[in-house]
């Protein structure tokens, strides 16, 4: 196996490492390492926050490519939650998107709340669908606050 064959088989190795490298390639503006993350089906799904549902790997990259037109993106994930069952793992992810600003200062921070869903395919673990909805600084509490006993 090729160095970048294997090295790349080692870096999809968990549904972590695929979203490790999703916010980087976001963070880098890098849309074709972010698009080397997605399954090949037609049916992958993306919503960016205030979005319409976008399907198929083609929509999915070029909204994207608009999306990096304006540049990178500062998005660093806050608090995940994850949900992992066999071939299947849902991350309930918090995200601090840092959002410059008119005048050049301090840039603003906005929240979005994301849904990552990633499958394990014969390539390695692969995103399928990353739903984004707006969100609220009052959210960070919302997503550590201890839920208590249900019973």
């Amino acid at each position: 196996m090729p160095q970048s064959a294997a090295k790349t088989a080692a870096l999809l190795a968990s549904p972590d490492d695929i979203e490790a490298q999703f916010y980087e390639a976001l963070q880098h503006a890098d849309l074709d390492h972010l698009m080397a993350l997605w399954a090949d089906d037609e049916e992958i799904a993306c919503v960016h926050p205030g979005g319409p549902r976008i399907v198929g790997m083609l929509a999915i990259r070029a909204a994207f490519e608009s999306v990096f037109q304006r540049g990178m993106i500062h998005v660093h994930p806050e608090r995940v939650r994850r949900l992992h069952s066999g071939d299947c793992a849902i991350h309930h992810v918090l995200e601090r998107v840092q959002v410059p600003t008119e005048d050049g200062g301090t840039p603003a921070t906005a929240w979005v709340i994301a849904t990552n869903v990633y499958l394990k395919t014969a390539l390695g673990w692969r995103l399928v669908l990353h739903h984004a909805s707006p969100g609220s600084a009052g959210d960070v509490q919302e997503l550590v606050a201890d839920a208590g006993i249900l019973h």
